[in-house]
């Protein structure tokens, strides 16, 4: 189940890094669940990653190794966290494993895993899923690694764009899994953005930082933080843009407003591609001193429980949305300022129930599969989104059955 998800079926080629994907039985039976990237030499990686301080190995290296970088292996099914110093190792020898085929460093070499917590990697399987992904690897095998990196994911979820960069055309592809376990405090499930733009180490940390800022930071199925998150942006060096070497510089302002709908469109699809999900659900929060405020007002609406029941239910039961904005945190809150809006239906104005609200009005908003809850603070000028899904029946289902 998704909601009103985009087919993912081709994705373009960024020049200087090819991609394939191996079934090699981790956990799922006649799938892909190996995915490579191999780059071109003179490329470099920048990552943001979980703060869950159960912090799967992977994670561990990836973060350690990011920098100059000549590939990326990615397994799903298993996780590869809480595994202690054995998993430790299993995720060096996957670099290990890799770096053979590239002729590399294995410090040049990314993992990353995904799937169930507190189990160890079968490595005979892994090495045979890196060598036939190797083999399968192409600068067209984009949409065969979106399919390996899935775990409870409906579909596939990639974008590709191509632009201009100060005269320079661009190409960038991204790909995105994520269904459940979600509320990023970095960036998300396993995301990778590749892009022929060439820059700094520097540049590469600070880009998958303010790109993740921009959306990946900006959603939430559940308000569950994995132990596997990453968000990778890796640039080749490839197009004829000059290199960029400084956060400050128009080149890179311009690369990051330019890449910031790719992240922003990847960011939706996962929650669109939300475990169970029915609706796709925009908390816009606006008047609020600052933008931290009005993140955290937007939060604890999207994580509510009783919300996003009530948002699977078509249930204008607006007194939940007044419970969720008072507890948010925010001490010096003035009700009698705070107005309430389902798209375009006011239900509260001035802190109680609008002199015009009709419920059958609100009722039909939240009968659509799409919809935006708006709340006005009445505080200042700080204004901060997040996209969110509803919590159904098939939610718990599918999470209750995970391991069967």
């Amino acid at each position: 189940m998704s909601v009103n998800l985009p087919v993912t079926s081709q994705l373009a080629v960024v020049p200087g890094l090819a991609c394939g994907a191996a079934e090699a039985n981790i956990r799922y039976r006649d799938r892909l669940d190996v995915a490579v990237f191999t780059c071109a030499p003179g490329s470099v990686a920048g990552g943001v990653f979980t703060q869950n301080s159960y912090r799967a190995a992977p994670v561990l290296v990836a973060e350690r190794h990011c920098g100059d970088v000549r590939g990326l292996v990615v397994n799903s099914g298993n996780a590869n966290a809480a595994t202690g110093d054995e998993g430790l190792a299993d995720a060096i020898h996957m670099c290990e494993l890799l770096a053979q085929h590239l002729d590399s460093d294995p410090h040049d070499v990314l993992p990353f895993s995904t799937g169930v917590i507190g189990e160890r990697l079968p490595m005979d399987r892994m090495a045979k899923g890196i060598e036939d992904a190797v083999t399968a690897a192409s600068e067209e095998g984009w949409l065969d690694t979106a399919h390996a990196i899935m775990t409870t994911d409906t579909a596939p979820k990639g974008v590709s764009l191509s632009f201009d960069v100060q005269g320079s055309t661009i190409a960038a592809t991204g790909i995105v899994k994520g269904s459940g376990m979600i509320r990023p405090d970095m960036a998300t499930m396993l995301a990778f953005l590749g892009t022929d733009a060439g820059f700094t180490v520097e540049v590469a940390s600070q880009l998958a930082f303010d790109l993740a800022e921009r959306s990946f930071n900006r959603l939430t199925i559940d308000g569950d933080t994995s132990t596997n998150d990453a968000f990778v942006v890796i640039g080749t060096n490839q197009s004829e843009l000059p290199l960029i070497e400084k956060v400050h510089s128009n080149a890179y302002r311009q690369l990051l407003f330019r890449l910031t709908p790719l992240v922003e469109e990847l960011a939706m699809r996962t929650v669109r591609d939300g475990e169970g999900a029915t609706k796709f659900v925009t908390v816009r929060v606006n008047g609020g001193r600052t933008e931290r405020e009005c993140l955290d007002v937007a939060y604890t609406v999207a994580h509510s429980p009783l919300i996003k029941t009530a948002i699977f239910a078509g249930d204008p039961n607006w007194g939940r949305f007044c419970m969720a904005i008072g507890r948010a945190g925010i001490r010096d809150l003035d009700p009698n300022r705070v107005d309430l809006f389902l798209d375009d239906v006011c239900i509260a104005r001035h802190g109680k129930i609008a002199p015009t609200y009709v419920e059958a009005a609100a009722a039909k908003v939240m009968a659509s599969d799409e919809f935006t809850v708006d709340i006005r603070l009445g505080r200042g000028n700080a204004t901060e989104r997040v996209w969110t899904s509803d919590l159904s029946y098939d939610y718990v289902k599918i999470n209750a059955e995970y391991r069967t």
